[in-house]
């Protein structure tokens, strides 16, 4: 057990809440995992309210280009889309997780369709599938070329109003709320100045799920949205709840290279790009993959980041290029018109040169722990999407997995939620800790991201890793504390999560996946297990317990702590 800092571990400082809404289930999330499992509670006559963080469209769903994976083509099965998601997890997937992800995926997808989701098509009508990096098939469909994250959202944002479902926007969730008996019994949030409530507050409900997106904003580079702070994540750890595989980050190997300066969320180019024939070239045009991986650029995420950084390294440079010259304008202007405005936003003509791009902070495959139907280690509590670890991704996730997964088990939740009818007492206050020196300031917030970026990114060693353990334990006694507000709440969020990151990293001593150390760079087969951590804490302070498991499955039914 490592001894945490008060101030890195404890309940968040914020007033007591003003009001409280009355719910069945809160939501807290506004992207595709969020959004169905609301709309499938409310459909089994559940009041749910949504609570998201800034507007209903503001999260990392309406940011996917790609597409969602599923066997919809013909010749394409779901055994296949197994097996391809087993390769790309590098060792680590739950295969009862990915059977269900695969099995229900195809209706999944028919189900959003009917509800309203327009999906490109051919001139026969049928879907039309692109591959992207570890698919062996063409699988993935998108919408509007590369705009279907935005249409998704589109979709279930008109079905949540046609529901007429309660939402609160513009809302940082802060706490879970539990009973006497340690049950979920609502959360607190803080309504940032907008719609019918203000300030602190609180919904109460029996059954709370968490699906707020990742935390990319972790780090210096993101393809994330500035909302993706870890909320979902911290704010389980201090409930009590297990999280499992944090060390797990996928940095996507295409991100348009803006600068060595270049902080905060940057513009993504799309696997779908390369799964449409663009080569991954150095500044001689040497398409350096070939003879990396049978796929080449089309290998899953974490080998083709490992290419482009070891490719940069070689060549003493900090990016290299995707030439895509070949498609011509119309294709560029048909296909991918998203990326195709945002490269010539920054002065950048895909159609007439190569696209200089690195690898960023994209994807979290760890998260709150969870069985195969979401529940987590505090009863009530579930988790769903980006937010939780279904055992689905194992140490890197495939292509466009993500869009489905959210969808399969959202549903599977709002299927739990009904079965385990939960109830609650009303709450209580959560017995008092040690007491801390405060929020960090929020400018402490860049620092930690260079910290983060240098210590835990793409490369990792464990003197780099030892150096972000201790730098983000440092007492606070020089600086003063914040007051509370959403900056300094968003800033306690990361440094938690950043620090339970980094004791993952420490503790997994090989390289696997989207995990490299550079100090093991081998793969141990021995060691295939999850790593699971929680916080713990007593009079005598916060503590971080951090073991592995004893095989890769996850559990069957509720998990227990």
């Amino acid at each position: 057990m490592t001894p945490l800092p008060a101030d890195l571990a404890g309940p968040l400082p914020a007033p007591p809440p003003g009001w409280a809404i009355e719910a069945d289930v809160v939501v807290v999330g506004s992207g595709v995992a969020g959004l169905t499992a609301a709309l499938r509670c409310a459909a089994a006559g559940a009041r749910a309210v949504i609570v998201t963080k800034a507007r209903l469209d503001d999260g990392s769903t309406r940011w996917a280009q790609g597409g969602i994976a599923a066997a919809l083509g013909e010749g394409d099965t779901p055994e296949r889309h197994l097996e391809d998601t087993l390769v790309a997890g590098a060792g680590l997937c739950d295969e009862r997780a990915v059977r269900a992800l695969v099995s229900e995926g195809p209706a999944a997808v028919r189900r959003l369709i009917a509800l309203g989701a327009t999906f490109d098509t051919g001139p026969d009508g049928a879907l039309s599938l692109t591959r992207e990096g570890g698919h062996h098939r063409r699988r993935i469909a998108h919408a509007g070329g590369d705009a279907t994250g935005a249409e998704i959202s589109r979709a279930l944002l008109a079905a949540v109003r046609a529901a007429g479902i309660e939402t609160v926007q513009n809302a940082l969730v802060l706490d879970l709320l539990k009973d006497a008996e340690g049950r979920a019994a609502g959360v607190t949030l803080h309504v940032m100045g907008e719609g019918r409530h203000d300030g602190v507050g609180a919904v109460r409900a029996p059954a709370v799920v968490l699906a707020t997106g990742g935390m990319g904003q972790v780090y210096s580079a993101t393809t994330n949205p500035s909302v993706s702070t870890g909320d979902g994540v911290a704010l389980a750890l201090r409930a009590g709840a297990e999280v499992s595989d944090l060390e797990f980050v996928q940095f996507h190997p295409t991100v348009l290279f803006l600068g060595p300066e270049a902080e905060g969320q940057q513009p993504l180019i799309s696997e779908a790009v390369r799964g449409e024939g663009a080569h991954l070239v150095d500044a001689d045009g040497v398409r350096f993959m070939l003879g990396r991986h049978e796929l080449a650029e089309l290998a899953p995420r974490d080998i083709v980041a490992k290419g482009i950084t070891r490719r940069m390294r070689e060549r003493g440079t900090d990016h290299m290029y995707l030439d895509a010259r070949h498609f011509g304008a119309a294709m560029w202007e048909r296909r991918f018109p998203t990326i195709l405005a945002a490269c010539r936003a920054h002065g950048i003509d895909p159609v007439t040169a190569p696209v200089p791009v690195a690898p960023a902070a994209h994807y979290a495959s760890g998260g709150v722990r969870t069985d195969l139907a979401g529940r987590t280690t505090v009863p009530g509590l579930y988790a769903c999407g980006e937010t939780a670890c279904t055992g689905v991704h194992g140490a890197n996730r495939l292509a466009s997995n993500s869009l489905l997964e959210g969808l399969v088990f959202a549903e599977r939740i709002a299927t739990a939620v009904r079965e385990d009818a939960p109830v609650a007492g009303p709450p209580v206050a959560p017995p008092p800790g040690p007491e801390g020196p405060g929020l960090p300031p929020p400018e402490a917030r860049a620092a930690l991201q260079r910290l983060m970026t240098a210590g835990a990114g793409v490369l990792r060693s464990g003197a780099s890793l030892a150096e972000a353990a201790a730098a983000l334990d440092a007492p606070a006694e020089d600086r003063k504390p914040a007051e509370p507000g959403t900056d300094s709440w968003e800033t306690a969020n990361l440094r938690l999560v950043a620090r339970v990151l980094v004791a993952a990293a420490q503790a997994r001593a090989e390289t696997r996946g989207c995990h490299w150390r550079e100090d093991h760079p081998e793969r141990n087969d021995a060691g295939r297990h999850h790593l699971v951590a929680a916080l713990r804490t007593s009079a005598a302070g916060h503590h971080l317990a951090v073991h592995p498991t004893e095989s890769t499955a996850f559990p069957d039914g509720p998990v227990v702590p």
